[in-house]
């Protein structure tokens, strides 16, 4: 997807490590690097971009002060090395809050979050018929992986975003648990608000935790019943 947008940072590596991470990852195109408010509020008084990454903690005018000058429709992305403002940000229209340093993995989490914001195509994070098929391609920010259904130890929820956790790999879905959870079958269960596990891939239940490999799970009393019922089926 092409998309223009423009870095709002005072500071010019972040600046630099910004427009890096957008080459490498998107098709997006930078339309311009401004480093105060007074270049972007210049910069967007004659032209479009469709978004613009914003520092918050700059010189003069901060950016949440440039955010109050913007259009209401103007959509942000903050970029913030101080997690205190998220609360704050959310008052504009912001996509996401990213904390610096931004880290590979969560950038492309925040790609497939903005284009799918866009509207321009489907994400395709888990398949509607996984439960019918063996193996599935899994989408974690721009890359397609090729997961096999019993290689997958569990799924781990975290906000906006799930946590698919392999012997050998660990990727990140814009979806949230519930979802998952909803185009899932056994062997998958929900055990925690926080986790659905391959019941196959259980090594040891015990003292309301289930152990899987080296991961220890807490088995909730909201999902307990149901998941106890499953395992007594299968316990000799």
């Amino acid at each position: 997807m092409t998309l223009s947008c423009i870095i709002i940072d005072d500071e010019p590596n972040a600046v630099n490590l910004l427009e890096i991470l957008v080459h490498q990852t998107t098709q997006w195109k930078v339309m311009a690097k401004c480093y105060n408010a007074f270049e972007a509020i210049n910069f967007l008084n004659n032209n479009k971009v469709d978004f613009i990454f914003l520092d918050i903690n700059m010189p003069r005018v901060s950016g949440i002060e440039l955010a109050a000058l913007l259009p209401n429709d103007m959509p942000i992305v903050f970029t913030t090395a101080y997690s205190e403002y998220a609360v704050e940000s959310y008052t504009f229209h912001t996509i996401d809050y990213l904390l610096k340093p931004i880290i590979d993995e969560r950038f492309l989490a925040f790609v497939q979050k903005i284009e799918v914001y866009f509207g321009n195509r489907a994400p395709i994070d888990i398949p509607y018929t996984l439960k019918e098929k063996e193996k599935l391609f899994v989408k974690s920010g721009r890359t397609l992986n090729h997961v096999l259904l019993d290689d997958i130890l569990y799924f781990e929820g975290e906000g906006e975003y799930v946590r698919l956790v392999t012997a050998t790999k660990q990727l990140l879905i814009y979806r949230r648990l519930k979802d998952i959870e909803e185009q899932l079958s056994l062997p998958f269960i929900r055990v925690h608000n926080s986790y659905i596990v391959n019941i196959q891939q259980i090594d040891v239940l015990k003292d309301n935790q289930v152990y899987i490999a080296s991961k220890q799970i807490p088995l909730s009393e909201k999902f307990r019943d149901n998941f106890m019922n499953i395992v007594n089926q299968q316990t000799l």
